[in-house]
């Protein structure tokens, strides 16, 4: 059964069919650039072409960087503030010709798709997703639920929102070397271990690609750490995972 998931992210918007039963992408996904500034008309068009590009017709699952509660979208720290407490699930709905919208928060979507499919599968206890990019996405589960809209890259750390520390955007546009940037990350994770004492942190976002090259570097942190197994594509199986109702 295939389903269709969309991944609204800081720096790319993309999407393609997902298989449910394997959790895996069924094409090549479409990816376009998010638009700046991130306004809800041109993130919908952005949205609109993705699906378009696969002839899709039919409910779509679509994940959002930020809280997401019926449907509205509540915060945009990496968006444009028109979407706060905006309609946006029918926003994006009428965008596509009226086809069923699901919409969650981006890391929940990743989350749920690792716990199916990935790193997080047979796990319980408290087990947490963080995924890094243009800023960090949350996602918390205990025994295997999901604790929905966490958004704790917003922590506060050493005087500043963890997000704009310890982010993938972070160490790119300060330039830091992997060593000093996996520092900022293991002052986050030993944070956020202090509040919550997971069992296991799974990283996920495009830079799990590349977890060979900072997460040896992360030291003194109890949880089990390992690389998100969808890295990238988590967040569209994830999207479509919802949409089907799993």
């Amino acid at each position: 059964m295939n389903v269709f998931g969309v991944d609204i992210g800081g720096s790319g918007i993309k999407g393609a069919p997902v298989d449910l039963e394997r959790g895996e992408l069924a094409q090549e996904r479409h990816k376009v650039l998010t638009p700046h500034p991130a306004t809800p008309d041109a993130v919908a068009d952005g949205v609109a072409e993705v699906v378009r590009n696969f002839d899709w017709s039919g409910p779509v699952g679509i994940t959002f960087p930020g809280v997401v509660t019926d449907g509205v979208t509540r915060t945009a720290a990496n968006v444009d503030k028109g979407w706060i407490d905006l309609a946006a699930a029918q926003l994006l709905s009428d965008r596509l010709g009226g086809a069923p919208v699901t919409l969650l928060n981006d890391a929940d979507a990743a989350g749920v798709a690792e716990m199916s499919f990935g790193a997080g599968r047979g796990r319980k206890g408290t087990v947490m997703l963080l995924t890094l990019g243009t800023g960090i996405g949350s996602a918390v589960f205990i025994d295997g639920r999901l604790v929905p809209n966490t958004e704790l890259g917003h922590l506060e750390l050493h005087g500043h929102d963890a997000e704009k520390r310890a982010s993938t955007k972070a160490k790119e546009d300060e330039e830091l070397t992997w060593q000093h940037w996996a520092r900022r990350v293991q002052k986050y994770l030993a944070h956020v271990e202090m509040l919550f004492s997971p069992e296991l942190f799974i990283i996920g976002g495009g830079v799990s690609r590349k977890a060979d090259k900072f997460l040896p570097l992360i030291e003194g942190i109890r949880a089990e750490i390992v690389p998100a197994e969808l890295q990238n594509n988590a967040g569209i199986v994830g999207a479509a995972m919802a949409s089907a109702g799993r």
